[in-house]
């Protein structure tokens, strides 16, 4: 999906450490955000998630839930993937993003009643909070989330 995370969602995701290069687990309904063991870099939090894990994946934790619902035959969707993957990265410890594959995940989808794909739903304590649908440019995305109130605007604190 472009980035060097490697998830499965069964386990979570094996990020290496922006600073130190270390290789991490983040597991999918990891509490908190998670930070590199060696270095205490906060790490994007980037996890797949199915039918069987998405409860615990949004519903635990500090952190405001992106979830993007995508499919890999879905031209929009593979478009949004380098963006979504690129804000993990840089909302590390301030945004947990949790894809989810609609071919995979066919009960949650149709749980959130989504109706087409790529969907983005902000969530907090396992709420949703917003919802956009349709491939967005990055700028886009990032207001969103920033009227929303789940990130800050560009060059916040962190």
């Amino acid at each position: 999906m472009g980035t060097d995370t490697t998830r499965t969602a069964v386990t979570g995701a094996i990020t290496p450490c922006p600073r130190c290069g270390r290789r991490n687990r983040t597991p999918v309904a990891a509490a908190g955000h998670p930070r590199c063991g060696a270095c205490k870099t906060d790490l994007p939090c980037l996890v797949d998630a199915d039918d069987t894990n998405f409860e615990p994946a949004v519903q635990h934790g500090t952190l405001p839930v992106l979830v993007d619902i995508w499919a890999p035959w879905c031209g929009p969707c593979r478009t949004m993937a380098p963006v979504i993957d690129q804000l993990a990265r840089d909302q590390a410890g301030r945004l947990k993003v949790v894809k989810v594959n609609a071919d995979h995940a066919p009960r949650t989808a149709q749980r959130l009643q989504v109706r087409g794909i790529p969907t983005l739903i902000l969530m907090s304590n396992g709420t949703e909070r917003g919802r956009m649908v349709g491939a967005q440019p990055a700028h886009a995305l990032q207001n969103w989330l920033t009227q929303q109130g789940a990130i800050a605007g560009t060059g916040g604190p962190k």
